[in-house]
């Protein structure tokens, strides 16, 4: 079973890892994506998804580079299934639609696909590219994908250079907090 002191350790090990071709580092872009959602007022399920979106690169053993040649690491199904063993789904869910609703964004807003990065571009490929329209409406009804483009915008504000922002450590609380509304939810069922 993961634990909230699990994941802090996993950022202290592997947080340091280039995100991607991006300026920042693993660790540096969570750290951006959730103190973005703290300034949203984002409930601390929201808060917590920003921060673990990318938890998928922290768990799977393939190279920074991996989509550099050819390869979707998938980790956002990845790190949805590790996080499942200690979230509930309002959680979950935002991680495991953060990439689709990139896909979303770039068929829906004609300006979006034009403030990708670079690595961003090259994801998107190996992701599917823009929606089709029938993934778009299906997208559209799904119970999270509210939450999933919220995340996802800021996660494209979140590649800032040496920006600063609060420890992994400051957002245990959040961690937490999600980790014991998924345990009662448990208990009432």
């Amino acid at each position: 079973m993961v634990t909230v002191e699990q994941i802090i350790k996993l950022f202290a090990e592997r947080g340091d890892s280039q995100y991607g071709g991006e300026a920042v580092t693993q660790r540096q872009h969570a750290l951006q994506c959730a103190a973005l959602a703290v300034q949203a007022h984002a409930s601390p399920a929201l808060v917590t998804a920003a921060l673990l979106h990318d938890i998928g690169h922290l768990v799977h053993a393939l190279p920074d580079d991996a989509p550099d040649q050819g390869v979707d690491d998938a980790h956002e199904e990845l790190g949805y299934r590790y996080l499942t063993q200690i979230f509930a789904e309002s959680v979950t869910e935002p991680v495991r639609l953060h990439v689709p609703a990139k896909r979303y964004l770039c068929a829906v807003d004609a300006d979006y696909h034009a403030q990708l990065s670079e690595p961003s571009i090259v994801s998107l490929k190996l992701q599917g590219g823009p929606m089709s329209e029938t993934e778009v409406a299906e997208f559209r009804t799904g119970s999270f994908a509210e939450d999933a483009v919220s995340l996802r915008r800021w996660y494209d504000l979140a590649k800032v250079p040496e920006l600063k922002t609060p420890a992994i450590e400051d957002f245990e609380q959040y961690l937490r907090a999600a980790a014991m509304h998924n345990k009662q939810q448990k208990e009432e069922t």
